[in-house]
């Protein structure tokens, strides 16, 4: 998966928190599966802040859509689950 595309999305904070935790994982072990996810499909280690997905986790603000590909690549699922539905991003 490229992640390129900048546009700004709003992620779903509680669906992608409810997710990790369904998985029994901490945010550190969430970020490093974002990294690995990111260096099997690309070679290059490259992740997300803990501090970035605490930030993702409690608001319901904007992010590049990218972003939310690369926490969707950590946790196996298609980025478009984790976006929150009824709430254009705007910009």
């Amino acid at each position: 998966m490229a992640y390129e595309d900048t546009s700004a999305v709003v992620p779903d904070g509680q669906r992608i928190r409810r997710l990790r935790r369904d998985r029994g994982w901490s945010r550190r072990v969430l970020v490093r599966e974002i990294g690995r996810a990111h260096e099997r499909e690309t070679g290059l280690l490259e992740t997300i802040s803990i501090n970035q997905l605490e930030w993702i986790e409690e608001r319901d603000e904007q992010v590049p859509y990218d972003t939310v590909c690369r926490i969707a690549s950590g946790l196996d699922c298609n980025p478009v689950e984790l976006l929150l539905r009824g709430r254009a991003a705007q910009g």
